[in-house]
């Protein structure tokens, strides 16, 4: 990953002063004078498959700007902050993640039927379809368990090395056993909700068993199902895919069972091409010869190669939304909507010490304060920010979810500035209009600031903002301009999502605890189908950016992971929702722009909303 970093104080304060200028009538009651109206008319129908195929062609993606991949072997360490190549493309999951909202897998595209579960839910049979890998030979139940054992190897090295994890939690307590070649067989010592475990199991990535049980090149086979083999195996794949310049001529890697394998890679950049696995045997008449992702620094350069006409495939910053009708003159389809499970914040971290900002922020109220700042509405509308391209959202199941809030379209903490004033003043805080906010009544009682807030505190605290797309850094600056307004001083400092990536998580990365008290990287997006929060909200869980405690929300979690009543989830989303573990900002649209001559199933483009990229689906046409 690269390191950018953000601009120097003076410029940024100008360039802050011109935006918030630029803002301050725009995301004022709703929108004003600088707002758009029926955006979403312009790329809301997705469009139907069509025209008559014809084989070969190049297909050349946009990446997303700022996040270039590094990393090929698809579980990276924590330490290589790698984002791995065409994930899902070379090596599929065991079952593949879903692109709608109310399923979990795409039963067509995964490499095995659906589990069937024993009465206590403690024996998971799992039937392998026909798959094959790249050489011929077929995809069997041995590649997951051996693939189960190097992801146990990774964990037993570090914890972080899966941001997925939260110890005594999957892959810990599960026993895999291929009990036929066709046949996988899981052992688990405590039943977990078939809904979330489905949901785990789409990040299993299966990969080779008898070309990858090696630790070095040559050398004997091993016996992965030994733990001392599993971590030697993995310290060897770990290490080979660190050199980057020998990604594409790498044996190794060539033995994939999905639809592509790699053909090159450009270290410089992270740009790289997929050529078809011509042993491919899933779905999809694969009649692309080739996919070309071209990484992109900036939205405004991905713009400017749809405008060239060089892009056959990518995303559409929202800056960008008055543009749409020109590529659509230029011969592009735009499709947009909120992502399934997707929702947007300021993570919050808790353990910040800086201005007593822990202190401040472990009060309710604060963060209701703070949450009635944000004009969803406003942001929504504001051409400056979302440009009509968003929806509300408030909670952490994202929009349209199976398993929404209680609360419905009736959000506990709307947009309101003078409740939020009203909320500080009657616990003990002195506002002062854009001044310095300050405790005036100490104290855990009633009417009093709360524990270990001295009389005379202010509320100052640092946002870590990302780079790109434009409307975080937008959104983030109209949040700190109403944060002013009562006397809270907001100091924003931009960073590469990348540098986020690799440096601000209290999980992976404690000694910068005191460098970000909230932070915005964009979006974090859950388990289509089943948006449990387990180890993003739970206490103990591995993405747990911001040190969240909550023993409440922590049984929630507990129970929407481990029972077996799927309408508990909907109870925890509801709680997350109440109790603020981070600052909800409405929903950007994703905007998908293809071009009219390629085309597959209507469904293949949808899951580009979800970064779920299908090539062997597509084709042009006559």
């Amino acid at each position: 990953m690269t390191h950018v970093s953000g601009m120097q104080r003076g410029r940024l304060a100008v360039a802050l002063a011109a935006v918030v200028a630029m803002l301050a009538t725009a995301c004022s009651g709703g929108g004003g004078g600088g707002t758009t109206k029926d955006v979403a008319s312009s790329y809301n129908t997705p469009p139907k498959q069509t025209g008559s195929p014809k084989d070969g062609g190049t297909a050349t993606v946009a990446l997303t700007p700022g996040l270039s991949p590094n990393y090929i072997y698809p579980y990276p360490p924590a330490a290589a902050n790698g984002t791995v190549i065409a994930r899902g493309l070379m090596w599929r999951s065991l079952y593949r993640p879903s692109g709608e909202g109310d399923q979990i897998a795409d039963a067509e595209l995964s490499l095995a039927e659906p589990p069937t579960y024993s009465p206590d839910r403690k024996t998971v049979t799992i039937k392998m379809k026909d798959y094959k890998w790249s050489n011929g030979t077929p995809v069997t139940a041995d590649d997951v368990v051996f693939s189960l054992a190097l992801l146990k190897a990774a964990l037993a090295e570090s914890p972080a090395n899966w941001s997925f994890y939260t110890p005594g939690q999957f892959p810990d307590g599960v026993t895999a056993q291929a009990t036929k070649p066709d046949t996988l067989t899981l052992k688990l010592e405590t039943a977990y909700n078939p809904s979330y475990l489905l949901s785990m199991l789409t990040l299993l990535y299966v990969m080779p068993s008898t070309e990858w049980n090696i630790a070095g090149s040559g050398g004997p086979h091993l016996d992965y199902k030994q733990p001392k083999h599993a971590k030697a195996i993995y310290k060897y794949l770990t290490k080979e895919s660190e050199s980057q310049s020998t990604f594409a001529g790498n044996p190794l890697w060539q033995v994939v069972n999905g639809p592509y394998r790699l053909k090159s890679f450009d270290p410089t950049t992270g740009s790289f091409s997929l050529a078809r696995n011509e042993s491919y045997s899933g779905p999809g008449e694969s009649r692309l010869d080739q996919i070309d992702f071209k990484a992109f620094t900036s939205a405004a350069a991905v713009l400017n190669q749809f405008k060239a006409g060089n892009l056959t495939v990518g995303t559409l910053d929202s800056s960008y939304v008055t543009q749409i009708d020109a590529l659509k003159a230029k011969g592009y389809n735009v499709y947009g909507a909120p992502a399934p499970a997707r929702f947007d914040s300021l993570t919050i971290n808790f353990k910040n010490t800086v201005d007593n900002f822990d202190k401040v922020i472990s009060q309710a109220y604060v963060r209701q304060a703070l949450q009635r700042l944000i004009d969803q509405q406003g942001y929504i509308a504001s051409r400056g920010i979302y440009n009509g391209a968003g929806s509300p959202n408030y909670s952490t199941a994202g929009n349209d979810s199976p398993y929404p809030p209680a609360f419905g379209d009736q959000p506990p903490y709307p947009y309101d500035p003078a409740a939020a004033e009203k909320l500080l003043t009657d616990n003990g805080w002195k506002v002062a209009p854009n001044g310095s906010t300050t405790c005036e009544r100490p104290g855990t009682g009633t009417g009093e600031c709360g524990a270990g807030i001295p009389k005379g505190q202010t509320i100052s605290f640092t946002l870590a903002s990302a780079n790109s797309p434009a409307f975080v850094g937008a959104r983030d600056v109209a949040f700190a301009s109403a944060a002013k307004k009562l006397g809270i001083e907001v100091k924003i400092v931009t960073k590469s999502l990348n540098y986020m990536y690799a440096n601000y998580g209290n999980t992976f990365a404690p000694a910068t605890k005191n460098q970000w008290a909230m932070q915005d990287y964009g979006p974090l997006y859950l388990a289509a189908g089943y948006p449990s929060s387990n180890t993003v909200f739970n206490t103990d869980g591995s993405f747990n950016l911001g040190s969240y405690q909550n023993a409440e929300v922590d049984k929630l979690i507990k129970a929407s992971t481990f029972g077996a009543d799927e309408k508990s989830l909907a109870t925890e989303v509801n709680a997350l929702a109440e109790d603020l573990p981070v600052l909800f900002f409405p929903t950007p649209h994703t905007l998908v722009v293809w071009k009219d001559t390629l085309s597959g199933p209507q469904s293949s483009f949808n899951a580009l909303i979800s970064f779920l990229y299908t090539p062997e689906l597509w084709y042009f046409h006559r």
